[in-house]
C-alpha cells in the first residue's frame, strides 16, 4: 500500500497563487511518475500536471503557462505551483502516483484537496 499526504489547497482570489504538495509513503518501491488531476462539480476528472522520474513534465493545455510542477525524489514528494488562478480552476485536486512495487505496477490516488478561486 502507498499513502499520499496532500496539502496546500484553500481559498484564493482570482489572480492569486497556490502551492500544493503531496508526499508518498509506504510500500513505494520504484516511482515512475507523480502528478495532479482535478475534478470540478459535475465534470470528469482531468489531468493538471505530471512529472516523471526522468523529469519529463506534462501540463494541461487549459493551464499551461500558469503551472509549475516539480519533484523531490529523495522525499517522494511532488509540488505544484499554480499562478494566475481563475474561478474556473475551482475543483478538488487529487495527487496520484504511478510506480512498481517489486514487479507489480500500481496507481494510487490521494483523498483530494479543495481549491476554491473566488472572483
Amino acid at each position: 500500500q502507498v499513502q499520499l499526504d496532500e496539502s496546500g489547497g484553500g481559498l484564493v482570489q482570482a489572480g492569486g497563487s497556490l502551492y500544493l504538495s503531496c508526499t508518498a509513503s509506504g510500500s513505494i518501491g520504484s516511482i515512475i511518475a507523480m502528478g495532479w488531476h482535478r475534478q470540478a462539480p459535475g465534470k470528469e476528472r482531468e489531468l493538471v500536471a505530471t512529472v516523471t522520474r526522468g523529469g519529463n513534465r506534462n501540463y494541461a493545455d487549459s493551464m499551461k503557462g500558469r503551472l509549475t510542477i516539480s519533484r523531490d525524489s529523495a522525499l517522494n514528494t511532488v509540488y505544484l505551483r499554480m499562478d494566475s488562478l481563475k474561478p474556473e480552476d475551482t475543483a478538488v485536486y487529487y495527487c496520484n502516483v504511478l510506480g512498481y512495487s517489486g514487479t507489480v505496477p500500481y496507481v494510487y490516488w490521494g483523498q483530494g484537496t479543495q481549491v476554491t478561486v473566488s472572483s
